[in-house]
C-alpha cells in the first residue's frame, strides 16, 4: 500500500491595520476541493491535504484578494495570513454607470462555459459580478470580476466560484483565453442514482482531457493511456498573398457595381486559395521527443511546431464539428469521430506537475477539441480517476 504525504495547513486571517480577527473569510487552495471559512477568532484548518504546490486564495468583502503560492509539506503548517483593506472599503455601493450589453455578456457567456453536452448544464447563478465590455478597434471581448463569478455544473456536481477572472474573447485572431483561480465545491445529490451519474460524468470528463493527457507525459504512459501523438508543421501558403489581394482589389473595384459571370468565378477561385497548409507527420512521436527530465525527476514539455494528440478510447461529445480551415470558403458543418486536439507551445517549454497542472498555465495553447472543451468538463487538481479493477485470471 503506497501513502502519499499530505499536510495539514492551519492559521488565523487578521485585518493588516488593527491586527483584528476576520470571522467568515474564505481561505481555499485555487483549482481545487479544499477550502474553508474562518471562526470567530479568524482561524481555519486545511486538512488531508496532498503535498506538492499550490496558489492559496484568501477572499473577504472590503478586502484585497490575498494569493499566495506555497508549497504543502507532510505534516502540521502554520499560516498567519494578513488582509490589506480595499480602497473602496468605505465607499458604500457602486452603482455602474454602463451595465453590460445583453449581446456582449450572452457571447461571453456562451464562450466561457462553453458548447458541449456538460457545458449547457452549466448556469452562471450571479451574472451582475462580471464585467464585460467590448473593443471596436481591437475587435476584442473582454470580461472581469471585481469578487467571483459563480457556476453551477449539474452535470458534473460541482458549484464552483471562479475568482480573479480575466477572459479575452478576440474575434480577428479568432482565438479565447481565460484564467483565474476556482474554488470547487460537491454539490449535494437528491439521491444515489444521481451521485452515481456524477461520478460516472467526471470520469467522462477526465478522460481524453488536457490534464489526463498532461499526466500520461509525466509518467510516460502516453501511448498506454489511450492518446496517440504526431508531429503537425504548419506551413505558410505563398499563393494566397496574392489570391487575397487580388480578390480584395477586385471587390474594392466593384464596390458599387455587380460582378460578372466572370469575376464571379475568379472570386471564388481566390476564396479557394489557402491560408496556409497543414503538414502531418504519420510517425508516432517517441516520449523523448515530447518532455525533458532532469536529474531530480522534474518533468518539462519541450517539443517544436505542433503535436496532434488523438484520444483513441472515446468518441467526440455529439455537439462537436470539425473546425473550418481560416480563409477557407463556407461548408457545411462535418461531425468528427475522434478527439483530435492541436498543442503548441508559447514558450520554449513549460514544466508539468505530477498532478498534471503546469507551473505556468499560459505556456501552452490548446486548439481543436480541447479548445472546444470548456467549463462543462473543468475537474480540480485533486480529483483522481476511478481505478479499474485488475483482469480475472
Amino acid at each position: 500500500m503506497v501513502v502519499h504525504a499530505q499536510g495539514t495547513l492551519s492559521g488565523t486571517i487578521r485585518d493588516s491595520l488593527t491586527q483584528k480577527p476576520l470571522e467568515f473569510a474564505s481561505v481555499f487552495l485555487a483549482s481545487t476541493t479544499y477550502g474553508a471559512t474562518t471562526n470567530a477568532s479568524g482561524q481555519f484548518t486545511l486538512a488531508g491535504v496532498p503535498a506538492g504546490p499550490y496558489d492559496l486564495i484568501v477572499s473577504y468583502v472590503g478586502y484585497k484578494l490575498l494569493k499566495r503560492t506555497i508549497t504543502v509539506r507532510n505534516g502540521p503548517q502554520p499560516l498567519n495570513l494578513l488582509l490589506t483593506p480595499s480602497s473602496q472599503q468605505l465607499q458604500g455601493v457602486t452603482v455602474r454607470p454602463n451595465p453590460n450589453r445583453a449581446s456582449d455578456y450572452q457571447k461571453f457567456a456562451e464562450t466561457f462555459l462553453g458548447q458541449t453536452s456538460f457545458s449547457k448544464q452549466c448556469r452562471i447563478r450571479n451574472p451582475d459580478a462580471v464585467l464585460v465590455s467590448y473593443d471596436t478597434e481591437a475587435n476584442e471581448l473582454t470580461a472581469s470580476s471585481p469578487t467571483f463569478l459563480q457556476v453551477d455544473n449539474t452535470a458534473l456536481g460541482y458549484r464552483i466560484k471562479y475568482y480573479g477572472l480575466e477572459f479575452t474573447l478576440n474575434f480577428k485572431q479568432q482565438f479565447v483565453s481565460f484564467y483565474g483561480w476556482p474554488i470547487f465545491e460537491e454539490m449535494k445529490p437528491r439521491n444515489s442514482r444521481q451521485q452515481q451519474r456524477w461520478l460516472a460524468n467526471r470520469a467522462k470528463a477526465y478522460q481524453g482531457s488536457l490534464v489526463h493527457f498532461l499526466r500520461s507525459v509525466h509518467t510516460n504512459q502516453v501511448a498506454s493511456q489511450g492518446f496517440l501523438v504526431r508531429k503537425l508543421r504548419i506551413v505558410s501558403n505563398p499563393r494566397f498573398a496574392r489570391a487575397d489581394s487580388l480578390r480584395k482589389a477586385l471587390l474594392q473595384a466593384r464596390r458599387n457595381q455587380p460582378l460578372s459571370a466572370p469575376e464571379v468565378d475568379s472570386v471564388e477561385r481566390w476564396v479557394k486559395v489557402p491560408r496556409s497548409f497543414s503538414l502531418l507527420y504519420l510517425t508516432e512521436r517517441p516520449i523523448d521527443s515530447l518532455r525533458r527530465v532532469d536529474a531530480s525527476g522534474r518533468v518539462w514539455l519541450c517539443f517544436r511546431d505542433y503535436l496532434q494528440v488523438s484520444y483513441l478510447r472515446e468518441s467526440p461529445d455529439p455537439a462537436y464539428q470539425l473546425p473550418r480551415p481560416v480563409g477557407a470558403p463556407p461548408a457545411p458543418a462535418t461531425k468528427a469521430d475522434r478527439q483530435i486536439s492541436l498543442l503548441s507551445l508559447t514558450k520554449h517549454e513549460a514544466e508539468i506537475l505530477p498532478n498534471g497542472q503546469l507551473v505556468e498555465p499560459l505556456a501552452v495553447f490548446t486548439d481543436q477539441y480541447w479548445g472546444f472543451e470548456k467549463m462543462g468538463e473543468l475537474l480540480p487538481i485533486d480529483y483522481a480517476p476511478p481505478v479499474a479493477p485488475p483482469p480475472h485470471r
